[in-house]
């Protein structure tokens, strides 16, 4: 059996890397691999995808559709070097897989100053970007006629031109749990997922807080619901408008979204009751608008000394975007204010946890991008770094120590993430066989699930 010969990653690859280790295995197997270029990013930037195979059934794997999330290309190649050592993943399922190693190679470049490490979470947040809705390129605000991004352009394009039976879009959790979400249901994924976390010791996520009224196909595996036009905060938080997951659904494609984490926390997957939940809920929502005040005020004075800093305006979208949509998830957890007519669902000791952590995730990215913007300009008159510091020291700490968030090596992560891949494929094989023998309609002309109260 083939080995590859590429060295294993035990850190995150940059954009350049991602490149040159796939050309490396593309040169040492030219008959089964190629390598070629789909698009451009905005940067200039090439958009490479890998493929693998001669099968006519196609596989698309989408890597790095979130700059801050760099596990999904190292995974990519992990799961291009499984494909070439496995003929039954080619060969014996007709499959051909097409990797793009990243959708979005400029959101990732801005990342590379915690990329090589250490990996604390005081680097982490002090490095992160993570681009302003609008420019993420798997959403379709407005539709697909209507993209702007080329990154989006040449994604849709890939899907009409490969019609694939299944898509993969690989995501990162920075701190939580592993757990899937479908466009249609798979039947048998969440007893393979809970094998392979097991294994690996990595915890699942049983109730993430943007899955709050989705449903449920399993632990730790979720149903998207259909795209639909909301407000621009809905979008930001829920994911659920028109995007690049649902888009090749004319084309009969079964999407699967595989969230892999990066420190894990062993209290997302602890499904007992909780004691007094209101209580716990009116604590997350108190936490969430003390935080937002503070880093509001903070932008406050630091927004009048940007005038000229280069990166501004990109820094500032997200931290727009993370500000405008903190105080209404506040309200929409807090027992004492939420809109009776949208109650939430019954909550279990782990959605709790999900909700204190994505709260706490929320005011940490926007004290990051704004720790970032002062170092920048190259000047601190408002003085505001001293505060960021201290309230990024503090903030991280409460995930370390109040949440238990424990680092995942890289390596283990990849593999968890490419395990996953593998399952979810052959199970979306079996289905696109099963259907094609009986005659079924294709998956694409299902009645939609409606989305819960909206």
């Amino acid at each position: 059996m083939w080995r590859c010969a590429l060295p294993p990653l035990l850190r995150y690859p940059t954009v350049d890397e991602l490149g040159t280790r796939a050309a490396a295995l593309v040169a040492r197997r030219t008959r089964d691999a190629r390598l070629r270029r789909i698009g451009t990013s905005r940067a200039g930037t090439p958009l490479w995808l890998l493929s693998v195979g001669h099968g006519t059934r196609q596989a698309l794997v989408v890597a790095g559709p979130h700059a801050n999330e760099p596990v999904g290309g190292a995974t990519a190649l992990r799961l291009a070097e499984r494909v070439l050592a496995d003929p039954r993943l080619t060969d014996g399922a007709d499959a051909t897989w097409n990797l793009l190693l990243c959708l979005d190679p400029d959101g990732l470049r801005r990342n590379e100053g915690w990329l090589p490490g250490p990996y604390t979470l005081g680097h982490y947040f002090r490095n992160f970007f993570r681009p302003g809705f609008l420019e993420q390129p798997e959403w379709l605000p407005d539709g697909a006629d209507a993209a702007t991004l080329p990154e989006t352009r040449a994604l849709i394009r890939l899907q009409d031109e490969l019609k694939p039976f299944f898509q993969c879009s690989l995501h990162g959790v920075d701190v939580g749990g592993g757990f899937v979400e479908l466009t249609r249901d798979l039947p048998g994924l969440a007893r393979r997922l809970a094998h392979t976390a097991a294994r690996l010791g990595i915890p699942r996520e049983l109730g993430p807080y943007d899955t709050l009224y989705w449903p449920s196909l399993g632990p730790a595996v979720y149903r998207i619901p259909p795209p639909h036009r909301g407000d621009r905060a809905a979008a930001i938080t829920e994911a659920a408008v028109e995007s690049t997951w649902f888009h090749p659904q004319r084309h009969g494609t079964v999407t699967a979204v595989i969230e892999a984490p990066m420190w894990g926390v062993a209290a997302v997957e602890d499904g007992s009751p909780p004691a007094d939940p209101d209580e716990a809920l009116r604590t997350v929502s108190r936490t969430l608008r003390h935080d937002t005040r503070l880093l509001e005020l903070i932008l406050t004075r630091i927004r009048p000394h940007l005038a000229g800093s280069p990166d501004a305006a990109r820094l500032l979208a997200p931290v727009d975007d993370y500000l405008l949509v903190c105080p209404g998830l506040a309200d929409a957890w807090d027992p004492d204010t939420r809109d009776p007519g949208r109650p939430l669902p019954p909550l279990h000791t782990a959605h709790l946890a999900a909700l204190r952590i994505a709260g706490r995730r929320l005011a940490l990215r926007t004290a990051g991008l704004l720790h970032q913007l002062v170092r920048g300009a190259g000047r601190d008159p408002a003085g505001a770094l001293p505060d960021l510091d201290r309230l990024i020291d503090e903030w991280c700490a409460d995930y370390r120590d109040g949440c238990g968030a424990r680092w995942i090596p890289v390596a283990r992560q990849v593999e968890y993430q490419s395990r996953v891949v593998l399952a979810t494929f052959e199970l979306a094989a079996a289905h696109a066989r099963e259907e094609t023998r009986s005659g079924e309609r294709g998956w694409c002309s299902e009645t939609a699930v409606p989305m819960p109260l909206e």
